[in-house]
């Protein structure tokens, strides 16, 4: 039992710790995922993201086929794509991020999950682009709804900053994931778009960024699924160095209502 519980522990280290990597197709076959993901949930409405929700998305993460081993002690570990909403209502071009994180508690085996985040204010991506953000911690995460019922709640509020939804054999829920970190896959960015110099800042900004195609069919299908923009808003402070109370001071899209 001892010797389970420590390679259990050694293998929830390597998920956790592991760094971006082993460039090449994978980046497009990721891409690819994360657009079928989408399709395929939200053409459930029953089990669909709702869009009181989508109106209110800052950013949007899919991070398919995340990994959870555990014996005793669990990890898991995945790469996805995250893409921001921009001042015409379309999506940016989108950065790998690497999720990862791990729990106690009674595990046995091995799954793979897709994993969609929906963020609602600049504040959970600055944490990203600025090193890593820690849900639950940096900002708070919950269980996101599904689903037409939550559509006719006229009365729903939507505290959180970052609502987490999972989808494992066929089930698509909302789910907890305090505790997992998120941060830019910068050697993947790189691999890809075939430029040393980009960054995750100047993907989610800027609107010169030339695009593969994998990359545009993601940020069309996202386009697909969300309510377009009444009018432009103002873009964010992406200042690292403004204070929090000043970046939630500039009107974004969509703005915050914690």
């Amino acid at each position: 039992m001892k010797n389970n519980v420590v390679l259990a522990a050694l293998l929830a280290s390597m998920l956790i710790f592991a760094q971006p990597g082993f460039a090449g197709a994978n980046q497009e076959n990721k891409l690819n995922s994360a657009s079928e993901v989408i399709e395929q949930i939200m053409q459930i409405p029953e089990e669909s993201i709702p869009s009181t929700l989508l109106d209110k998305a800052y950013a949007i993460a899919v991070i398919p086929s995340v990994i959870r081993v555990g014996i005793g002690f669990g990890g898991r570990y995945g790469r996805g794509v995250l893409s921001v909403r921009q001042n015409d209502g379309s999506w940016s071009a989108p950065t790998f991020v690497v999720l990862a994180g791990g729990s106690w508690g009674l595990q046995l085996g091995a799954s793979a999950t897709d994993v969609i985040l929906v963020f609602k204010s600049q504040k959970g991506v600055g944490g990203i682009t600025g090193g890593k953000l820690t849900l639950g911690g940096d900002a708070s995460v919950a269980a996101g709804p599904v689903g037409r019922s939550t559509e006719a709640a006229t009365d729903i509020t939507f505290q959180s900053e970052v609502y987490s939804y999972s989808r494992s054999r066929g089930l698509f829920a909302g789910v907890a994931l305090a505790g997992a970190v998120i941060q830019i896959s910068d050697k993947w960015n790189v691999a890809y778009y075939g430029d040393e110099n980009v960054t995750a800042q100047n993907l989610l900004y800027s609107t010169d960024i030339k695009t593969p195609p994998s990359a545009r069919k993601f940020m069309s299908t996202l386009s697909k699924y969300t309510p377009e923009l009444v009018s432009p808003p103002v873009a964010p402070t992406l200042s690292d160095s403004v204070a929090e109370e000043e970046q939630q001071s500039v009107k974004t899209y969509p703005a915050a209502t914690d």
